[in-house]
């Protein structure tokens, strides 16, 4: 059984624990505030450009992109966006469980986030690159991403290409995705569109001119349409990540402070049993002398 000196050294440890949490949280809250706003202000940029691409869609043959093109999977790659870091709940575990469906023969996986390798790696799966970035990564710093990805297509040595990424919903609320990057068969504006002015069947962009033609326009903003829906998918992980882990670490602190009001009870307690049992020594004492 514990006696007072154990319990106190148990409270001093989970003490030290709460402090270290309680930092991590700070920061974590500082960085989820910057990684929200990022992620949050890039969404109607594309809302707006899925507009202009339904539209291009409804003026030109979109089959004749190579990016467009669909044909028989029989290789599919994906691309997993992970933290580093843990200390996030469940976030990277619900992402992999996602992962595990892929059949193994015939998937091959491009990471980005040191826990996507080590899953990767730890499961025997058919690694082809791994892409580090920073916490905060500009839309530059991304272009590799979609540009390996966009050549293996292009290329056939895949003929699909998915990307598995956590969507930020709020700061209570993440999601695992997986999205059809490659091949773009529709754009799908209602996705986009929280204002339900979207209208299926119709031109969003009509009344406006695409010069010089509306093909021209669609060959040349396929590339960027896709590197920033790379870069869109970043955000909204980098945001789902430190909004998880600001949550997480809340939590464990939250449980590390009950934990030390439980065991400060407990050694309240037998504190005060050690004391009474001290007084009724001595009562003893002085009646037997008494007596």
């Amino acid at each position: 059984m514990a006696n007072t000196q154990d319990i106190r050294r148990r409270i001093k440890s989970i003490r030290n624990t709460a402090q270290i949490t309680k930092a991590m949280q700070m920061v974590a809250a500082s960085k989820m505030r910057r990684a929200q706003q990022h992620a949050l202000a890039g969404r109607p940029y594309a809302a707006l450009m899925n507009k202009v691409f339904v539209s291009l869609q409804k003026r030109t043959d979109p089959t004749l992109h190579p990016l467009l093109e669909i044909r028989p999977v029989q290789k599919e790659l994906v691309l997993i966006i992970s933290t580093d870091k843990g200390l996030c709940g469940a976030l990277n575990t619900n992402l992999f469980r996602e992962a595990a469906n892929f059949d193994q023969a015939d998937t091959a996986f491009v990471v980005t986030g040191k826990k996507a390798r080590q899953f990767v790696v730890r499961t025997k799966r058919e690694l082809l690159a791994d892409f580090e970035l920073k916490d905060s990564p500009s839309f530059i710093e991304t272009k590799p991403l979609s540009k390996f990805c966009a050549e293996k297509f292009l290329s056939r040595e895949v003929d699909k290409v998915s990307v598995l990424y956590t969507h930020f919903i709020n700061t209570i609320n993440q999601r695992s995705v997986v999205q059809t990057l490659l091949p773009i068969s529709s754009f799908d504006l209602g996705k986009r569109e929280s204002d339900g002015e979207a209208k299926e069947g119709v031109d969003p962009m009509l009344g406006y001119l695409f010069e010089p033609n509306a093909e021209t326009v669609l060959d040349m903003m396929l590339p960027y349409y896709l590197q920033y829906e790379v870069f869109q998918m970043i955000l909204d992980a980098r945001a789902s990540e430190h909004s998880a882990r600001m949550v997480a670490m809340k939590n464990a602190t939250d449980n590390a402070n009950e934990f030390i009001k439980d065991l400060t009870l407990e050694y309240n307690k037998m504190r005060q049993a050690g004391i009474t049992t001290e007084l009724l020594e001595i009562a003893t004492a002085q009646m037997a002398l008494g007596g």
